[in-house]
Parts: structure tokens; sequence; C-alpha cells
């Protein structure tokens, strides 16, 4: 065995996380799994450290650390990289998106501290993660989107597709406009085809129903919404009750006089 990838059995209170970390969640029944079955199996796949000052530290591995720990192990398997700051930050990256640890915020808020802290440009990062230099610039659009909506688009299970269309709203609008996503459980075409009602002038422009629209009585009350909130935008509070009786769906639409 090459001796750079030699097996190091480190204490495990020698090892500090890397503070460029990017995933800041973790799941704790998924972290209890795994420790069970490193508990059973051991540690099927080394972490990765590197030398520092004060011991090691991680590169690559954390969730195996924290779960070695609630196994009680004491000491983990190690590969030690002679990796700078630099280089491990990228290498944590890396390992993170090729295990797909990271959902996509945690991804573009990884990605934007790289390029901040070493003053990478948007193509040095792509390139150093295999990624094209749109899709960088398209995942770093993502953290426009400000901290509760973020967390929001998290708990409500929405897709990275579903954080992008929202981008396309003005910040003021995008909470009100989650808030109808989430509420009907849009899917990514639903909300794309919402978007659209939202960013296009509504004036001057004849609204035609076609039958074919009705057969899905979600997307007609989808539709019903949409038009309600275009007409709130244009600052008329309009009302619209929701009820279900004797296996009929009623609907309740309430508007000023004036």
């Amino acid at each position: 065995m090459d001796s750079k990838d030699k097996i190091h059995h480190i204490a495990v209170s020698e090892i500090s996380p890397d503070p460029a970390q990017v995933r800041k969640i973790f799941n704790m029944d998924e972290l209890r799994a795994l420790s069970t079955s490193i508990a059973e199996f051991g540690i099927l796949s080394p972490l990765l450290v590197r030398r520092v000052e004060k011991g090691y530290q991680l590169i690559a591995g954390e969730r195996r650390l924290r779960a070695a720990i609630m196994a009680g192990f004491t000491h983990v398997p190690c590969i030690i990289n002679r990796a700078d700051e630099e280089k491990s930050a990228y290498m944590a990256l890396v390992e993170n998106l090729q295990r797909q640890d990271l959902d996509f915020f945690e991804e573009a808020a990884g990605l934007a501290r790289l390029i901040s802290l070493y003053g990478a440009t948007q193509e040095e990062a792509a390139r150093r993660i295999g990624k094209s230099q749109s899709a960088v610039a398209n995942k770093l659009r993502l953290l426009r989107l400000d901290r509760a909506c973020m967390e929001r688009i998290r708990e409500a299970g929405l897709s990275e597709r579903h954080a992008r269309a929202l981008l396309r709203l003005d910040s003021h609008a995008v909470p009100h406009a989650l808030d109808h996503i989430i509420r009907y459980n849009l899917s990514v075409v639903e909300t794309e085809r919402y978007i659209n009602g939202l960013t296009k002038p509504s004036q001057g422009r004849k609204v035609t129903f076609r039958h074919t629209l009705f057969r899905d009585v979600r997307l007609f009350i989808n539709t019903v919404t949409n038009a309600l909130d275009t007409v709130r935008q244009g600052g008329i509070d309009a009302e619209m009750k929701q009820e279900e009786e004797n296996g009929r769906i009623v609907l309740t639409i309430t508007l000023p006089k004036t």
C-alpha cells in the first residue's frame, strides 16, 4: 500500500471538524442508523484528514465521525492527506457532491465560500469541482433567496427548480408566492406556470379559458387562485373561501364594490 494511502487509527479527540464544511444539517435518524451499522460492521471507508498544528483536521467523513462517536468509538480509521487548506476545502466539497450529501442550498453556500475565501473565479471553481460555469452561476443565484425562504423550501421538500422559479420574482413577492406553492402542493410545471402568471403584465390581456384546462379540478382552482393573486397585486382586496359540501368543492369569491 502506498504510504499516502496508509490507514491510521486516530483518536476522535484529536480530530477537529473542517471550518469550511458546507454541510450544516445532519439528519439525526440517518445518523442513528449509520451509528448502528458502524457499531455492527465498523467503518468500512476510512476518513480523510490532514495534519494541523493541534492534531488533525477532517477533510471528508464528518457523518461517519459523528456516527462513530455515537457508537462509542474512541479511535477511527483515517488516511492522512498532505493537502493545504484551500485544496482540502475543495476536496471536502467534491466529496460531498459525489456522495450527494449536500442539498442545493448547501452546495451553493459552499461554492460561494470557496470563491470568497480563495479569490477563485466562477470558471475556476467550476473546473475544480467538475461542473460547467453556467451550472455554478445558476447554483450561486439561489443565495439571492433569504434564509427564511430557504428554510421553508427545505421543510416543504421543494426542489431546486421550485427555488429557481421563485428567483424570477421581486424579493418582496417571494414569500406570498411560496405560501401559494406550498399550500397547493404545486409541481415544478405548475409552479413555473404560476410564476409566469405573476410576471406577465395583466393589462389589456384577454383571459381565455379552454375546457381542457378544467379536467383537473386542482388545476382549475390554481387558475382561479392565480387570477386572484393578479387582482390583489393591482391593489384590490380580493378574497376566496374554499369549502367542501356533499362531495363538491365550493369556492366563494369576495370583491369590494369600489
